[in-house]
């Protein structure tokens, strides 16, 4: 599959089946986010792996919506940076997560963006600071997102490339 058609065919999974992720693919996965480019090659992110049933239970509860997706996925990652290595921490973590997501993707598997930062859970908590005390992650790791991974159990249709919007694109000046 050459990259067009991988990001054509890259989508948000939100139900996975139950069968558990081949270890060289979780490598690969985990791999793709280390070779990601960074700012100033700070390297800062920091990448939490979960494979705990109860513990994605309870980071399913960091928000009120949108995190369903954890509680029957078979891995997730948590994507964190050390604040203190880089200004730039938003965008290397973006970089590293959208890497693992189109690795997952080449592999067959499906993945989904679950944001963190500037969210928050039902009791007003930053979903950052749930997320971080649920995980023992130091306060100078914000966490950007968690990613669920697993084998697909549904089907999404393929991106549409008539609905672009080539219109927000200028060439040379606005």
């Amino acid at each position: 599959m050459d990259f067009h058609d991988l990001i054509i065919k890259r989508r948000s999974i939100r139900r996975y089946t139950a069968t558990p992720i081949d270890p060289e693919h979780v490598r690969l996965i985990l791999e793709s986010a280390l070779l990601a480019p960074t700012s100033k090659s700070a390297r800062a992110w920091q990448l939490v792996v979960i494979e705990n049933k109860q513990k994605m239970e309870q980071l399913a509860q960091c928000k009120p919506a949108g995190a369903v997706s954890l509680k029957d996925c078979p891995l997730a990652v948590a994507v964190a940076v050390d604040g203190t290595r880089t200004e730039a921490w938003i965008e290397d973590a973006s970089v590293a997560a959208s890497y693992m997501q189109l690795q997952a993707t080449a592999l067959g598997l499906g993945s989904c963006w679950i944001q963190v930062y500037g969210r928050f859970a039902a009791d007003g908590t930053p979903s950052d600071q749930y997320v971080q005390e649920c995980l023992g992650i130091p306060e100078t790791c914000p966490v950007l997102c968690i990613l669920t991974f697993g084998h697909p159990a549904e089907e999404r249709k393929l991106q549409d490339t008539d609905k672009l919007k080539w219109e927000n694109v200028h060439i040379g000046q606005w």
